[in-house]
């Protein structure tokens, strides 16, 4: 099955888009994040995928409330990312009803660290974050780059216990030019038994199908979503 995933990223406890990671461009689509994720579990749609922009930034999570709302206010299935850069930043992920949380930043600056949340709390809980510009590994909500290239970075978690992994081509996000096929097959091809989440560049149920024939686990859909290019009502007879 290929999964539908809508995002809502956040900022100041928002519901915002940003364009290629920048804060600078950053756009309101509403005030009230909750309302959205209930439009989103209206529509039929099982998945959230929910982003503390602000907690990306000061690598602690800090819309926290947020996802407690999201959680225990619909039966959305959320993955939460954005900050989570300690042992008491995943606890409280998971307390306050994440059901999965996406570690980026921190596989990269305390791979020891994030090693240890694999064996403690699984694969299938743990999702790695593995967004990208020009195939390099970009951390810190994207605002600095590194040399690591994007799958050799990717199978030495898979090895380590990593079942799942969310990407983003950062240099796609948000501009409705479509995903970057290429960077999702090639890691499909690298890594064969890994959970890979495509994110970015949405812009239409062409590129969501592109995607599904890549045989993929699912694909975060945001701006797309926001901007009217693709509806929930199509987005929800796909992944029935």
């Amino acid at each position: 099955m290929f999964h539908i995933i809508p995002a809502i990223d956040i900022i100041e406890g928002k519901a915002v888009r940003l364009t290629q990671g920048d804060y600078a461009q950053k756009k309101i689509y509403n005030a009230h994040p909750l309302d959205v994720a209930k439009q989103f579990e209206d529509a039929g749609l099982r998945r959230l995928h929910l982003v503390d922009l602000d907690g990306a930034k000061a690598k602690k999570i800090i819309n926290w409330k947020v996802l407690e709302a999201i959680a225990g206010q619909t039966r959305l299935h959320v993955d939460f990312g954005g900050g989570v850069q300690s042992d008491e930043d995943l606890r409280a992920a998971f307390e306050c009803g994440a059901k999965q949380v996406t570690g980026g930043s921190i596989a990269v600056r305390n791979a020891e660290l994030f090693e240890d949340w694999l064996k403690r709390y699984g694969g299938e809980k743990i999702i790695l974050g593995a967004d990208a510009r020009n195939e390099k590994i970009a951390v810190s909500g994207w605002e600095e780059g590194t040399e690591l290239w994007v799958y050799d970075f990717v199978n030495q978690w898979v090895e380590k216990g990593a079942a799942y992994a969310i990407s983003t081509d950062v240099a796609k996000d948000g501009l409705l030019q479509g995903p970057s096929l290429e960077l999702y097959k090639n890691l499909r091809d690298r890594c064969p038994t890994l959970n890979i989440i495509a994110s970015g560049g949405v812009s239409s149920m062409q590129d969501i199908e592109a995607l599904a024939e890549l045989n993929l686990f699912g694909v975060i859909v945001g701006k797309a979503i926001y901007e009217g290019r693709v509806t929930l009502k199509e987005l929800t007879a796909f992944s029935a």
